[in-house]
C-alpha cells in the first residue's frame, strides 16, 4: 500500500475533479445569449476532461490500495461569461497546484510521477487557455477569485 498521505492527497484531487465535472457542466447548462453556441460546448468538453481525470485518479487510488471518495467540493457558478472564465481559471490553477504537490509526494515512484505529470500538463493547458480568454475579453487575470472548497 502506498503512503496514506499520498492517497489522501489523491482523494483531494479526486474531489476537485468531481467538482470540475459539476462546475463545467453547470456552466454549459446555464450559459445563455449569443455566446452560448460558442462556449457551451467548450464547458461540456472541460467537464468530460475532468471526468476523465477523475476516472484516472480513482483507478490509481485503488491500485495504490486506497478507496476513492465519491464527494465533491462546492461549485462556483454564474450566468456572466467573464465570471465563468475567472472561476474556470481559478479551478484550473488549483488543479495545477494540487497535481504539483502530488508529484512531490510521489517521490521516487517514477511511473506515478510520469502519470501525474501527464495530467498536470493538461491542467496547465487549461490555465493557459483561460488566461488567454480572460485577456482577450479585457478582464483582469490578477483579480481571479479563489475557488470555494467548502
Amino acid at each position: 500500500m502506498a503512503d496514506q498521505t499520498l492517497i489522501d492527497h489523491l482523494n483531494e484531487i479526486l474531489k476537485h475533479e468531481w467538482t470540475g465535472v459539476a462546475q463545467y457542466s453547470q456552466a454549459s447548462f446555464i450559459l445563455e445569449g449569443v455566446w452560448r453556441e460558442v462556449y457551451a460546448e467548450k464547458f461540456e468538453g472541460d467537464a468530460k476532461e475532468s471526468f476523465g481525470h477523475a476516472r484516472l485518479i480513482g483507478d490509481k487510488i485503488v491500485a495504490l490500495g486506497g478507496v476513492p471518495v465519491a464527494t465533491r467540493n462546492e461549485i462556483q457558478q454564474s450566468r456572466d461569461l467573464q465570471e465563468i472564465f475567472a472561476f474556470s481559471l481559478a479551478f484550473e490553477a488549483k488543479a495545477v497546484e494540487m497535481y504539483s504537490k502530488a508529484i512531490e509526494l510521489a517521490g521516487d515512484n517514477k511511473p506515478l510521477v510520469v502519470f501525474l505529470e501527464d495530467i498536470l500538463n493538461e491542467e496547465q493547458e487549461g490555465v493557459d487557455e483561460y488566461t488567454k480568454l480572460l485577456r482577450s475579453s479585457g478582464s483582469s487575470v490578477a483579480t481571479t477569485p479563489v475557488l470555494k472548497t467548502a
